[in-house]
C-alpha cells in the first residue's frame, strides 16, 4: 500500500475538522464530540481503500513477455573491456585486397558483358566569359519570364 499508517491519522482528523465544523452550532458538545469520534474511526478505516486505490493506480504496468527477476548484482558492475579483434580485420583486409586485385580486370570484362557504361556527366562552364545577355537570358529562363 501507498504510504503509512500516519496518512490514515491525517485522514481521520480532517473528516474529525469537518465534522466539528459542521455540527458546532446545532449540536450540544457531547454529541458533536461523540459523532466526531465516529467521523474520525470512519475516515481511518477509509483511509486504508484510499490508499489501496492509489497504490493500485500508481504502479508501473508490467509489460507482456516481460519477466520479472529479483536479482539485485544483475547491472551493478560495467564491463568496459572489448574483445580483441585485430586477427579478423587484418584478415579481412587480407582477402579484400587479393579480391580487389582479381576483380579489377574482371570488372571491365563484366561490365562489357552487362552493357554497363559509367556515367560521364559534362563538365559545368564557368561564367566568367559569357556575356550579360546571355545572363539575363538565363536568369528569365529560369524564372519563366
Amino acid at each position: 500500500m501507498l504510504g503509512t499508517w500516519r496518512w490514515n491519522v491525517v485522514f481521520g482528523i480532517f473528516g474529525t475538522v469537518l465534522t466539528v465544523a459542521f455540527s458546532i452550532g446545532n449540536n450540544p458538545i457531547s454529541v458533536m464530540l461523540l459523532r466526531s469520534m465516529y467521523a474520525f474511526i470512519a475516515f481511518f478505516v477509509l483511509a486504508y481503500g484510499v490508499r489501496a486505490i492509489l497504490a493500485y493506480i500508481l504502479q508501473p504496468p508490467i509489460l507482456v513477455g516481460e519477466q520479472i527477476e529479483d536479482d539485485e548484482s544483475k547491472g551493478s558492475r560495467l564491463d568496459l573491456h572489448t574483445p580483441d579483434e585485430s586477427a579478423d580485420i587484418n584478415q579481412l583486409l587480407k582477402t579484400q585486397l587479393q579480391d580487389g586485385g582479381a576483380k579489377s580486370s574482371g570488372d571491365a570484362q563484366s561490365n562489357e558483358a552487362t552493357g554497363f557504361r559509367p556515367l560521364n556527366p559534362p563538365q559545368l562552364l564557368s561564367t566568367k566569359n559569357t556575356q550579360p545577355e546571355e545572363l539575363v537570358k538565363a536568369i528569365r529562363h529560369l524564372t519563366g519570364e
